[in-house]
């Protein structure tokens, strides 16, 4: 299944592509995140550390299997042999003592071969090895799970980014069309002596210093568009976004703090990781914790040897066959200190990862604790806001109106014009983050996913 996966990811790039071949191309916040799947490099790379991850299981079962082994092996040898004082005897010969033996080959041609299998009974080093290849393939899941989430956040965080200052700069144009009016009305009614020549220098000042914002926020809509890009592979630059909607159609936290502390103490990826790191490093304290570790193994062995060549007494030739089939066991009885110096080791690496766990822990429970708190006042926040805006608009309406009737002067309706721009941002920020803490939220607990991204996407302004 998985090489059908991989066959099938160009097909979605492309497909992407080419739904956003238009000029003026739709992208939300779930096409962003999808492209970002298959084009970030860091996730290419989290997603190729998964799948090695996820082989040392495997590796894991076969450590109590059976190897099998071939050795062969030629080359040139010399042997020589004396026997002196040996005992011979044979059928006809009778028995004859102090008899001497001699062979000889020199430079002669060896070969062997050995067939060896061995079945491993008992090995302490190997339970614990298996238990540690199979934590190896826990620590990949969560770290995948968790590099799944940091890019579903990379991908919101910027999404928002760039439509944020998108709107920026749309608020800016605006304000600047603005004031670019409200000088050329002081311009003309300073013609007929109904405005002093301050309103044009007031005017012409706020213009200046807006022209100057705009281009700041031209610079930052490129830069901020440009690593969205780069996360996506996508083409941004004419895209269309969706801004987020309203305070009161946005997510607030469901369930008390209690609930969502609980839910970060099972599932923050931190916290999970921290804890099998307490696992492993103990499994390492699990090999010399005892005094004799004895391995056991069942071992089965075919093999053959043979010299031939011409030696002092001629030409000669040794052949040996063996076979055998036997439990061999192995005892550690003395190291030098090794065994011990490396228990204290792993006991004090064991008291290292339960520290860095209970920092982990208080950790993940301050930031689920700070988020849930953000997330909790965010909508209120973000409702003060779109009050504040519509105030903004109305004291802004009412300042062109006292403009004209002569009760109000040029510098109130500019100050108005800013006051009414400077809210409209805020209420834009407000939303956004309100919807980030939700997703912040979310990955504390470890329940960020793709359903829960929709969820977000929800929330956005639906493109006309």
């Amino acid at each position: 299944m998985e090489p059908r996966r991989a066959s099938a990811r160009p097909l979605v790039t492309l497909a992407i592509a080419a739904a956003l071949a238009s000029p003026a191309h739709a992208l939300d916040l779930v096409d962003v995140w999808r492209a970002a799947a298959t084009h970030d490099a860091d996730f290419a790379a989290a997603r190729a550390a998964h799948a090695a991850g996820i082989a040392r299981r495997t590796q894991a079962g076969t450590l109590w299997r059976p190897g099998l082994t071939l050795e062969a092996g030629a080359g040139l040898a010399t042997n020589d042999t004396a026997a002196r004082g040996a005992q011979f005897s044979a059928p006809g010969f009778g028995q004859t003592a102090g008899v001497a033996f001699d062979t000889s080959i020199n430079n002669g041609t060896s070969s062997r071969i050995v067939l060896a299998l061995r079945q491993p009974l008992l090995s302490r080093e190997r339970e614990v090895q298996q238990r540690q290849l199979e934590l190896a393939a826990e620590i990949a899941e969560v770290q995948w799970q968790d590099a799944q989430q940091a890019l579903m956040r990379r991908a919101a965080e910027r999404y928002f980014d760039t439509v944020l200052a998108d709107e920026q700069l749309r608020v800016l144009e605006r304000q600047q069309a603005a004031v670019d009016r409200a000088r050329t009305e002081a311009q003309d009614r300073f013609r007929i002596g109904d405005r002093p020549v301050t309103d044009i220098h007031e005017a012409s000042a706020r213009a200046a210093g807006l022209t100057a914002q705009r281009l700041a926020a031209q610079t930052e809509l490129a830069l901020k568009r440009a690593a969205l890009a780069d996360l996506s592979g996508l083409a941004v630059e004419a895209a269309r976004m969706p801004l987020p909607r309203p305070a009161r159609s946005s997510a607030t936290p469901s369930g008390p703090l209690e609930s969502w502390l609980d839910e970060a103490a099972r599932g923050n990826p931190g916290l999970r990781l921290a804890e099998l790191q307490v696992r492993s490093a103990e499994q390492d304290a699990r090999k010399t914790s005892a005094a004799l570790s004895p391995t056991v193994d069942v071992v089965a062995q075919i093999g053959r040897e043979r010299l031939s060549g011409n030696g002092d007494f001629g030409h000669a030739s040794n052949t040996a066959s063996n076979r055998a089939i036997g439990v061999q066991m192995s005892v550690p009885l003395y190291t030098g200190g090794l065994r011990s110096a490396r228990q204290t080791e792993a006991l004090a690496l064991i008291d290292k990862a339960g520290a860095e766990l209970e920092s982990m822990r208080r950790q993940a429970a301050l930031q689920t604790r700070g988020a849930w708190l953000e997330l909790s006042v965010g909508l209120g926040r973000s409702e003060a806001l779109e009050a504040a805006l519509t105030a903004s608009r109305a004291r802004l309406d009412a300042t062109r109106v006292g403009l004209r009737a002569g009760d109000r002067t040029t510098l109130d309706l500019l100050n108005a014009e800013n006051d009414a721009a400077a809210a409209e941002l805020a209420l834009m920020q407000a939303r956004a983050h309100l919807l980030l803490d939700e997703l912040r939220l979310a990955a504390l607990a470890g329940r960020l996913d793709e359903a829960r991204l929709q969820h977000v996407n929800a929330a956005l302004q639906p493109l006309p």
